[in-house]
């Protein structure tokens, strides 16, 4: 065997396998590329929702805040009524029973007592 030939027929291998090892090393970074360009894709969609998030998260404090505002003399009226309602529970709480040691006879009595009072024009 001629040496030259030898050494162009290891060329030849070492060139096979270079070429091989490239296209292999070509295609992994073609992959990661494409890899990279679906995750970057995920990311500024994942941004974009929570931006959009956000952004409702914004909206909604604002109608609270709006609510809220239109809301406060309706509670401040309920708080007035509440306490002329508590005023009239202790009321009826720190009177004696009507009928003592009845107290079936004694919560009619009340009933009864309220109800007049509501039927009064």
């Amino acid at each position: 065997m001629n040496p030259i030939l030898i050494a162009l027929a290891i060329s030849v291998a070492a060139n096979a396998a270079f070429g091989w090892a490239y296209l292999s090393q070509r295609d992994d970074t073609a992959t990661a590329k494409a890899d990279l360009r679906a995750m970057e894709g995920q990311r500024d969609g994942a941004r974009q929702t929570a931006s959009a998030c956000s952004d409702s998260v914004d909206d909604l404090r604002e109608l609270a805040d709006k609510r809220a505002l239109n809301a406060a003399p309706a509670r401040a009226a309920a708080a007035s009524a509440a306490q002329g309602h508590n005023q009239r529970a202790d009321q009826i709480l720190s009177t004696p029973a009507p009928v003592p040691g009845d107290v079936c006879a004694s919560a009619q009595a009340r009933v009864d007592d309220w109800l007049k009072g509501r039927a009064k024009p």
